[in-house]
């Protein structure tokens, strides 16, 4: 018998504050990386697929197909396992070894495409063979987290409301954007609410969500070198963009302050709420959403030699005193 009642708790409440992160308020992280799968994306895939067996999209044993850069493709393998559909991944370099073999080992299928697109990534080239695989199989059903309402809303009904019930209304949220289904949920969660929460969408430099310029990007998680149809800047939210070095250099600096092993979009979105320190009233409760924790990065944002070769060297003393470059957008 299929275990799909493990799906019904992919949830965590786990909040831990970051003392003296910034002067003057409270720094917390809640911290999705002790979801079963890993990551924050579980809820995604979850809503996703149990939304579709709803609506008879998803019949018993049915072949799915996502693109993804490593913690969907996770979340999904694991709960399509679960539920007895079968998964085909199409991923890129910018996924780590470790989560390929993660979705592998749970059964999924995974091909991993190497020609870049037009905007320096991945994403139109690994968009272009699912539509190729679709058009050769009718029988493939492709859930597609950039449009899917179902993403924002397993934020909003989770995420957003994980943290008013169970760590109280921040003053201050900082959310990364990849697909933006995270912020979106909880934009609209904050607004159903009517709560003063000022929400902070992070991203990654080289992103175009917020309409700036593709750029080449080596870290998985955050950034999209297409604006996300479920994206919407209705002017409810402050934005700000990261570069990835600062990234490293966050995601390091925790590490050795904190004891606390974080992941890329992580440390992404910390160093946007640094960046930004300057406009939060003293006194206030912020909190930034932690979508993963770092075993997965080992081989990136934690090794010397890749972060040479990407960025080049960093001053050890940096890790100690950062001090961003985020832009306000």
């Amino acid at each position: 018998m299929r275990a799909q009642g493990a799906y019904e708790l992919g949830a965590t409440h786990a909040f831990l504050e970051l003392p003296g992160f910034a002067a003057g308020f409270s720094t917390h992280l809640k911290l999705e990386g002790l979801n079963p799968t890993g990551s924050i994306k579980l809820k995604v895939a979850r809503a996703m697929v149990e939304r579709a067996e709803a609506d008879g999209v998803l019949p018993p044993g049915s072949r799915l197909i996502e693109s993804t850069s490593g913690n969907l493709g996770i979340a999904l393998a694991s709960v399509c396992a679960a539920k007895g559909h079968q998964l085909s991944v199409i991923t890129d370099p910018n996924a780590n070894e470790h989560s390929i073999r993660f979705m592998r080992a749970l059964g999924a299928e995974v091909t991993v495409v190497t020609e870049q697109d037009a905007n320096g990534g991945f994403l139109q080239t690994r968009l272009r063979l699912l539509h190729r695989l679709l058009a050769e199989d009718p029988a493939l059903v492709w859930l597609n987290q950039y449009t899917n309402p179902a993403n924002p809303g397993a934020h909003r009904d989770g995420t957003a409301a994980e943290i008013f019930q169970g760590f109280g209304e921040p003053d201050w949220l900082f959310v990364g954007t990849g697909t933006s289904g995270t912020l979106m949920g909880c934009v609209e969660y904050v607004r159903r609410a009517g709560a003063s929460t000022r929400v902070v969408a992070v991203d990654t430099l080289g992103s175009v969500t917020f309409g700036g310029p593709p750029g080449r990007r080596w870290i998985p998680g955050l950034g999209s070198s297409r604006r996300p149809e479920i994206y919407c800047d209705d002017g409810s939210f402050d934005k700000v963009l990261v570069e990835e070095r600062d990234t490293v250099l966050m995601c390091r600096h925790v590490a050795r302050t904190y004891g606390l092993l974080l992941g890329g979009s992580t440390g992404t979105v910390l160093a946007g709420l640094r960046a930004m320190r300057g406009a939060v009233e003293p006194g206030s409760t912020v909190l930034a959403i932690a979508p993963d924790l770092g075993d997965r990065y080992l081989d990136t944002v934690y090794d010397d030699d890749w972060v040479l070769a990407r960025f080049g060297a960093t001053d050890p003393a940096a890790l100690l005193d950062i001090e961003t470059t985020g832009a306000q957008v």
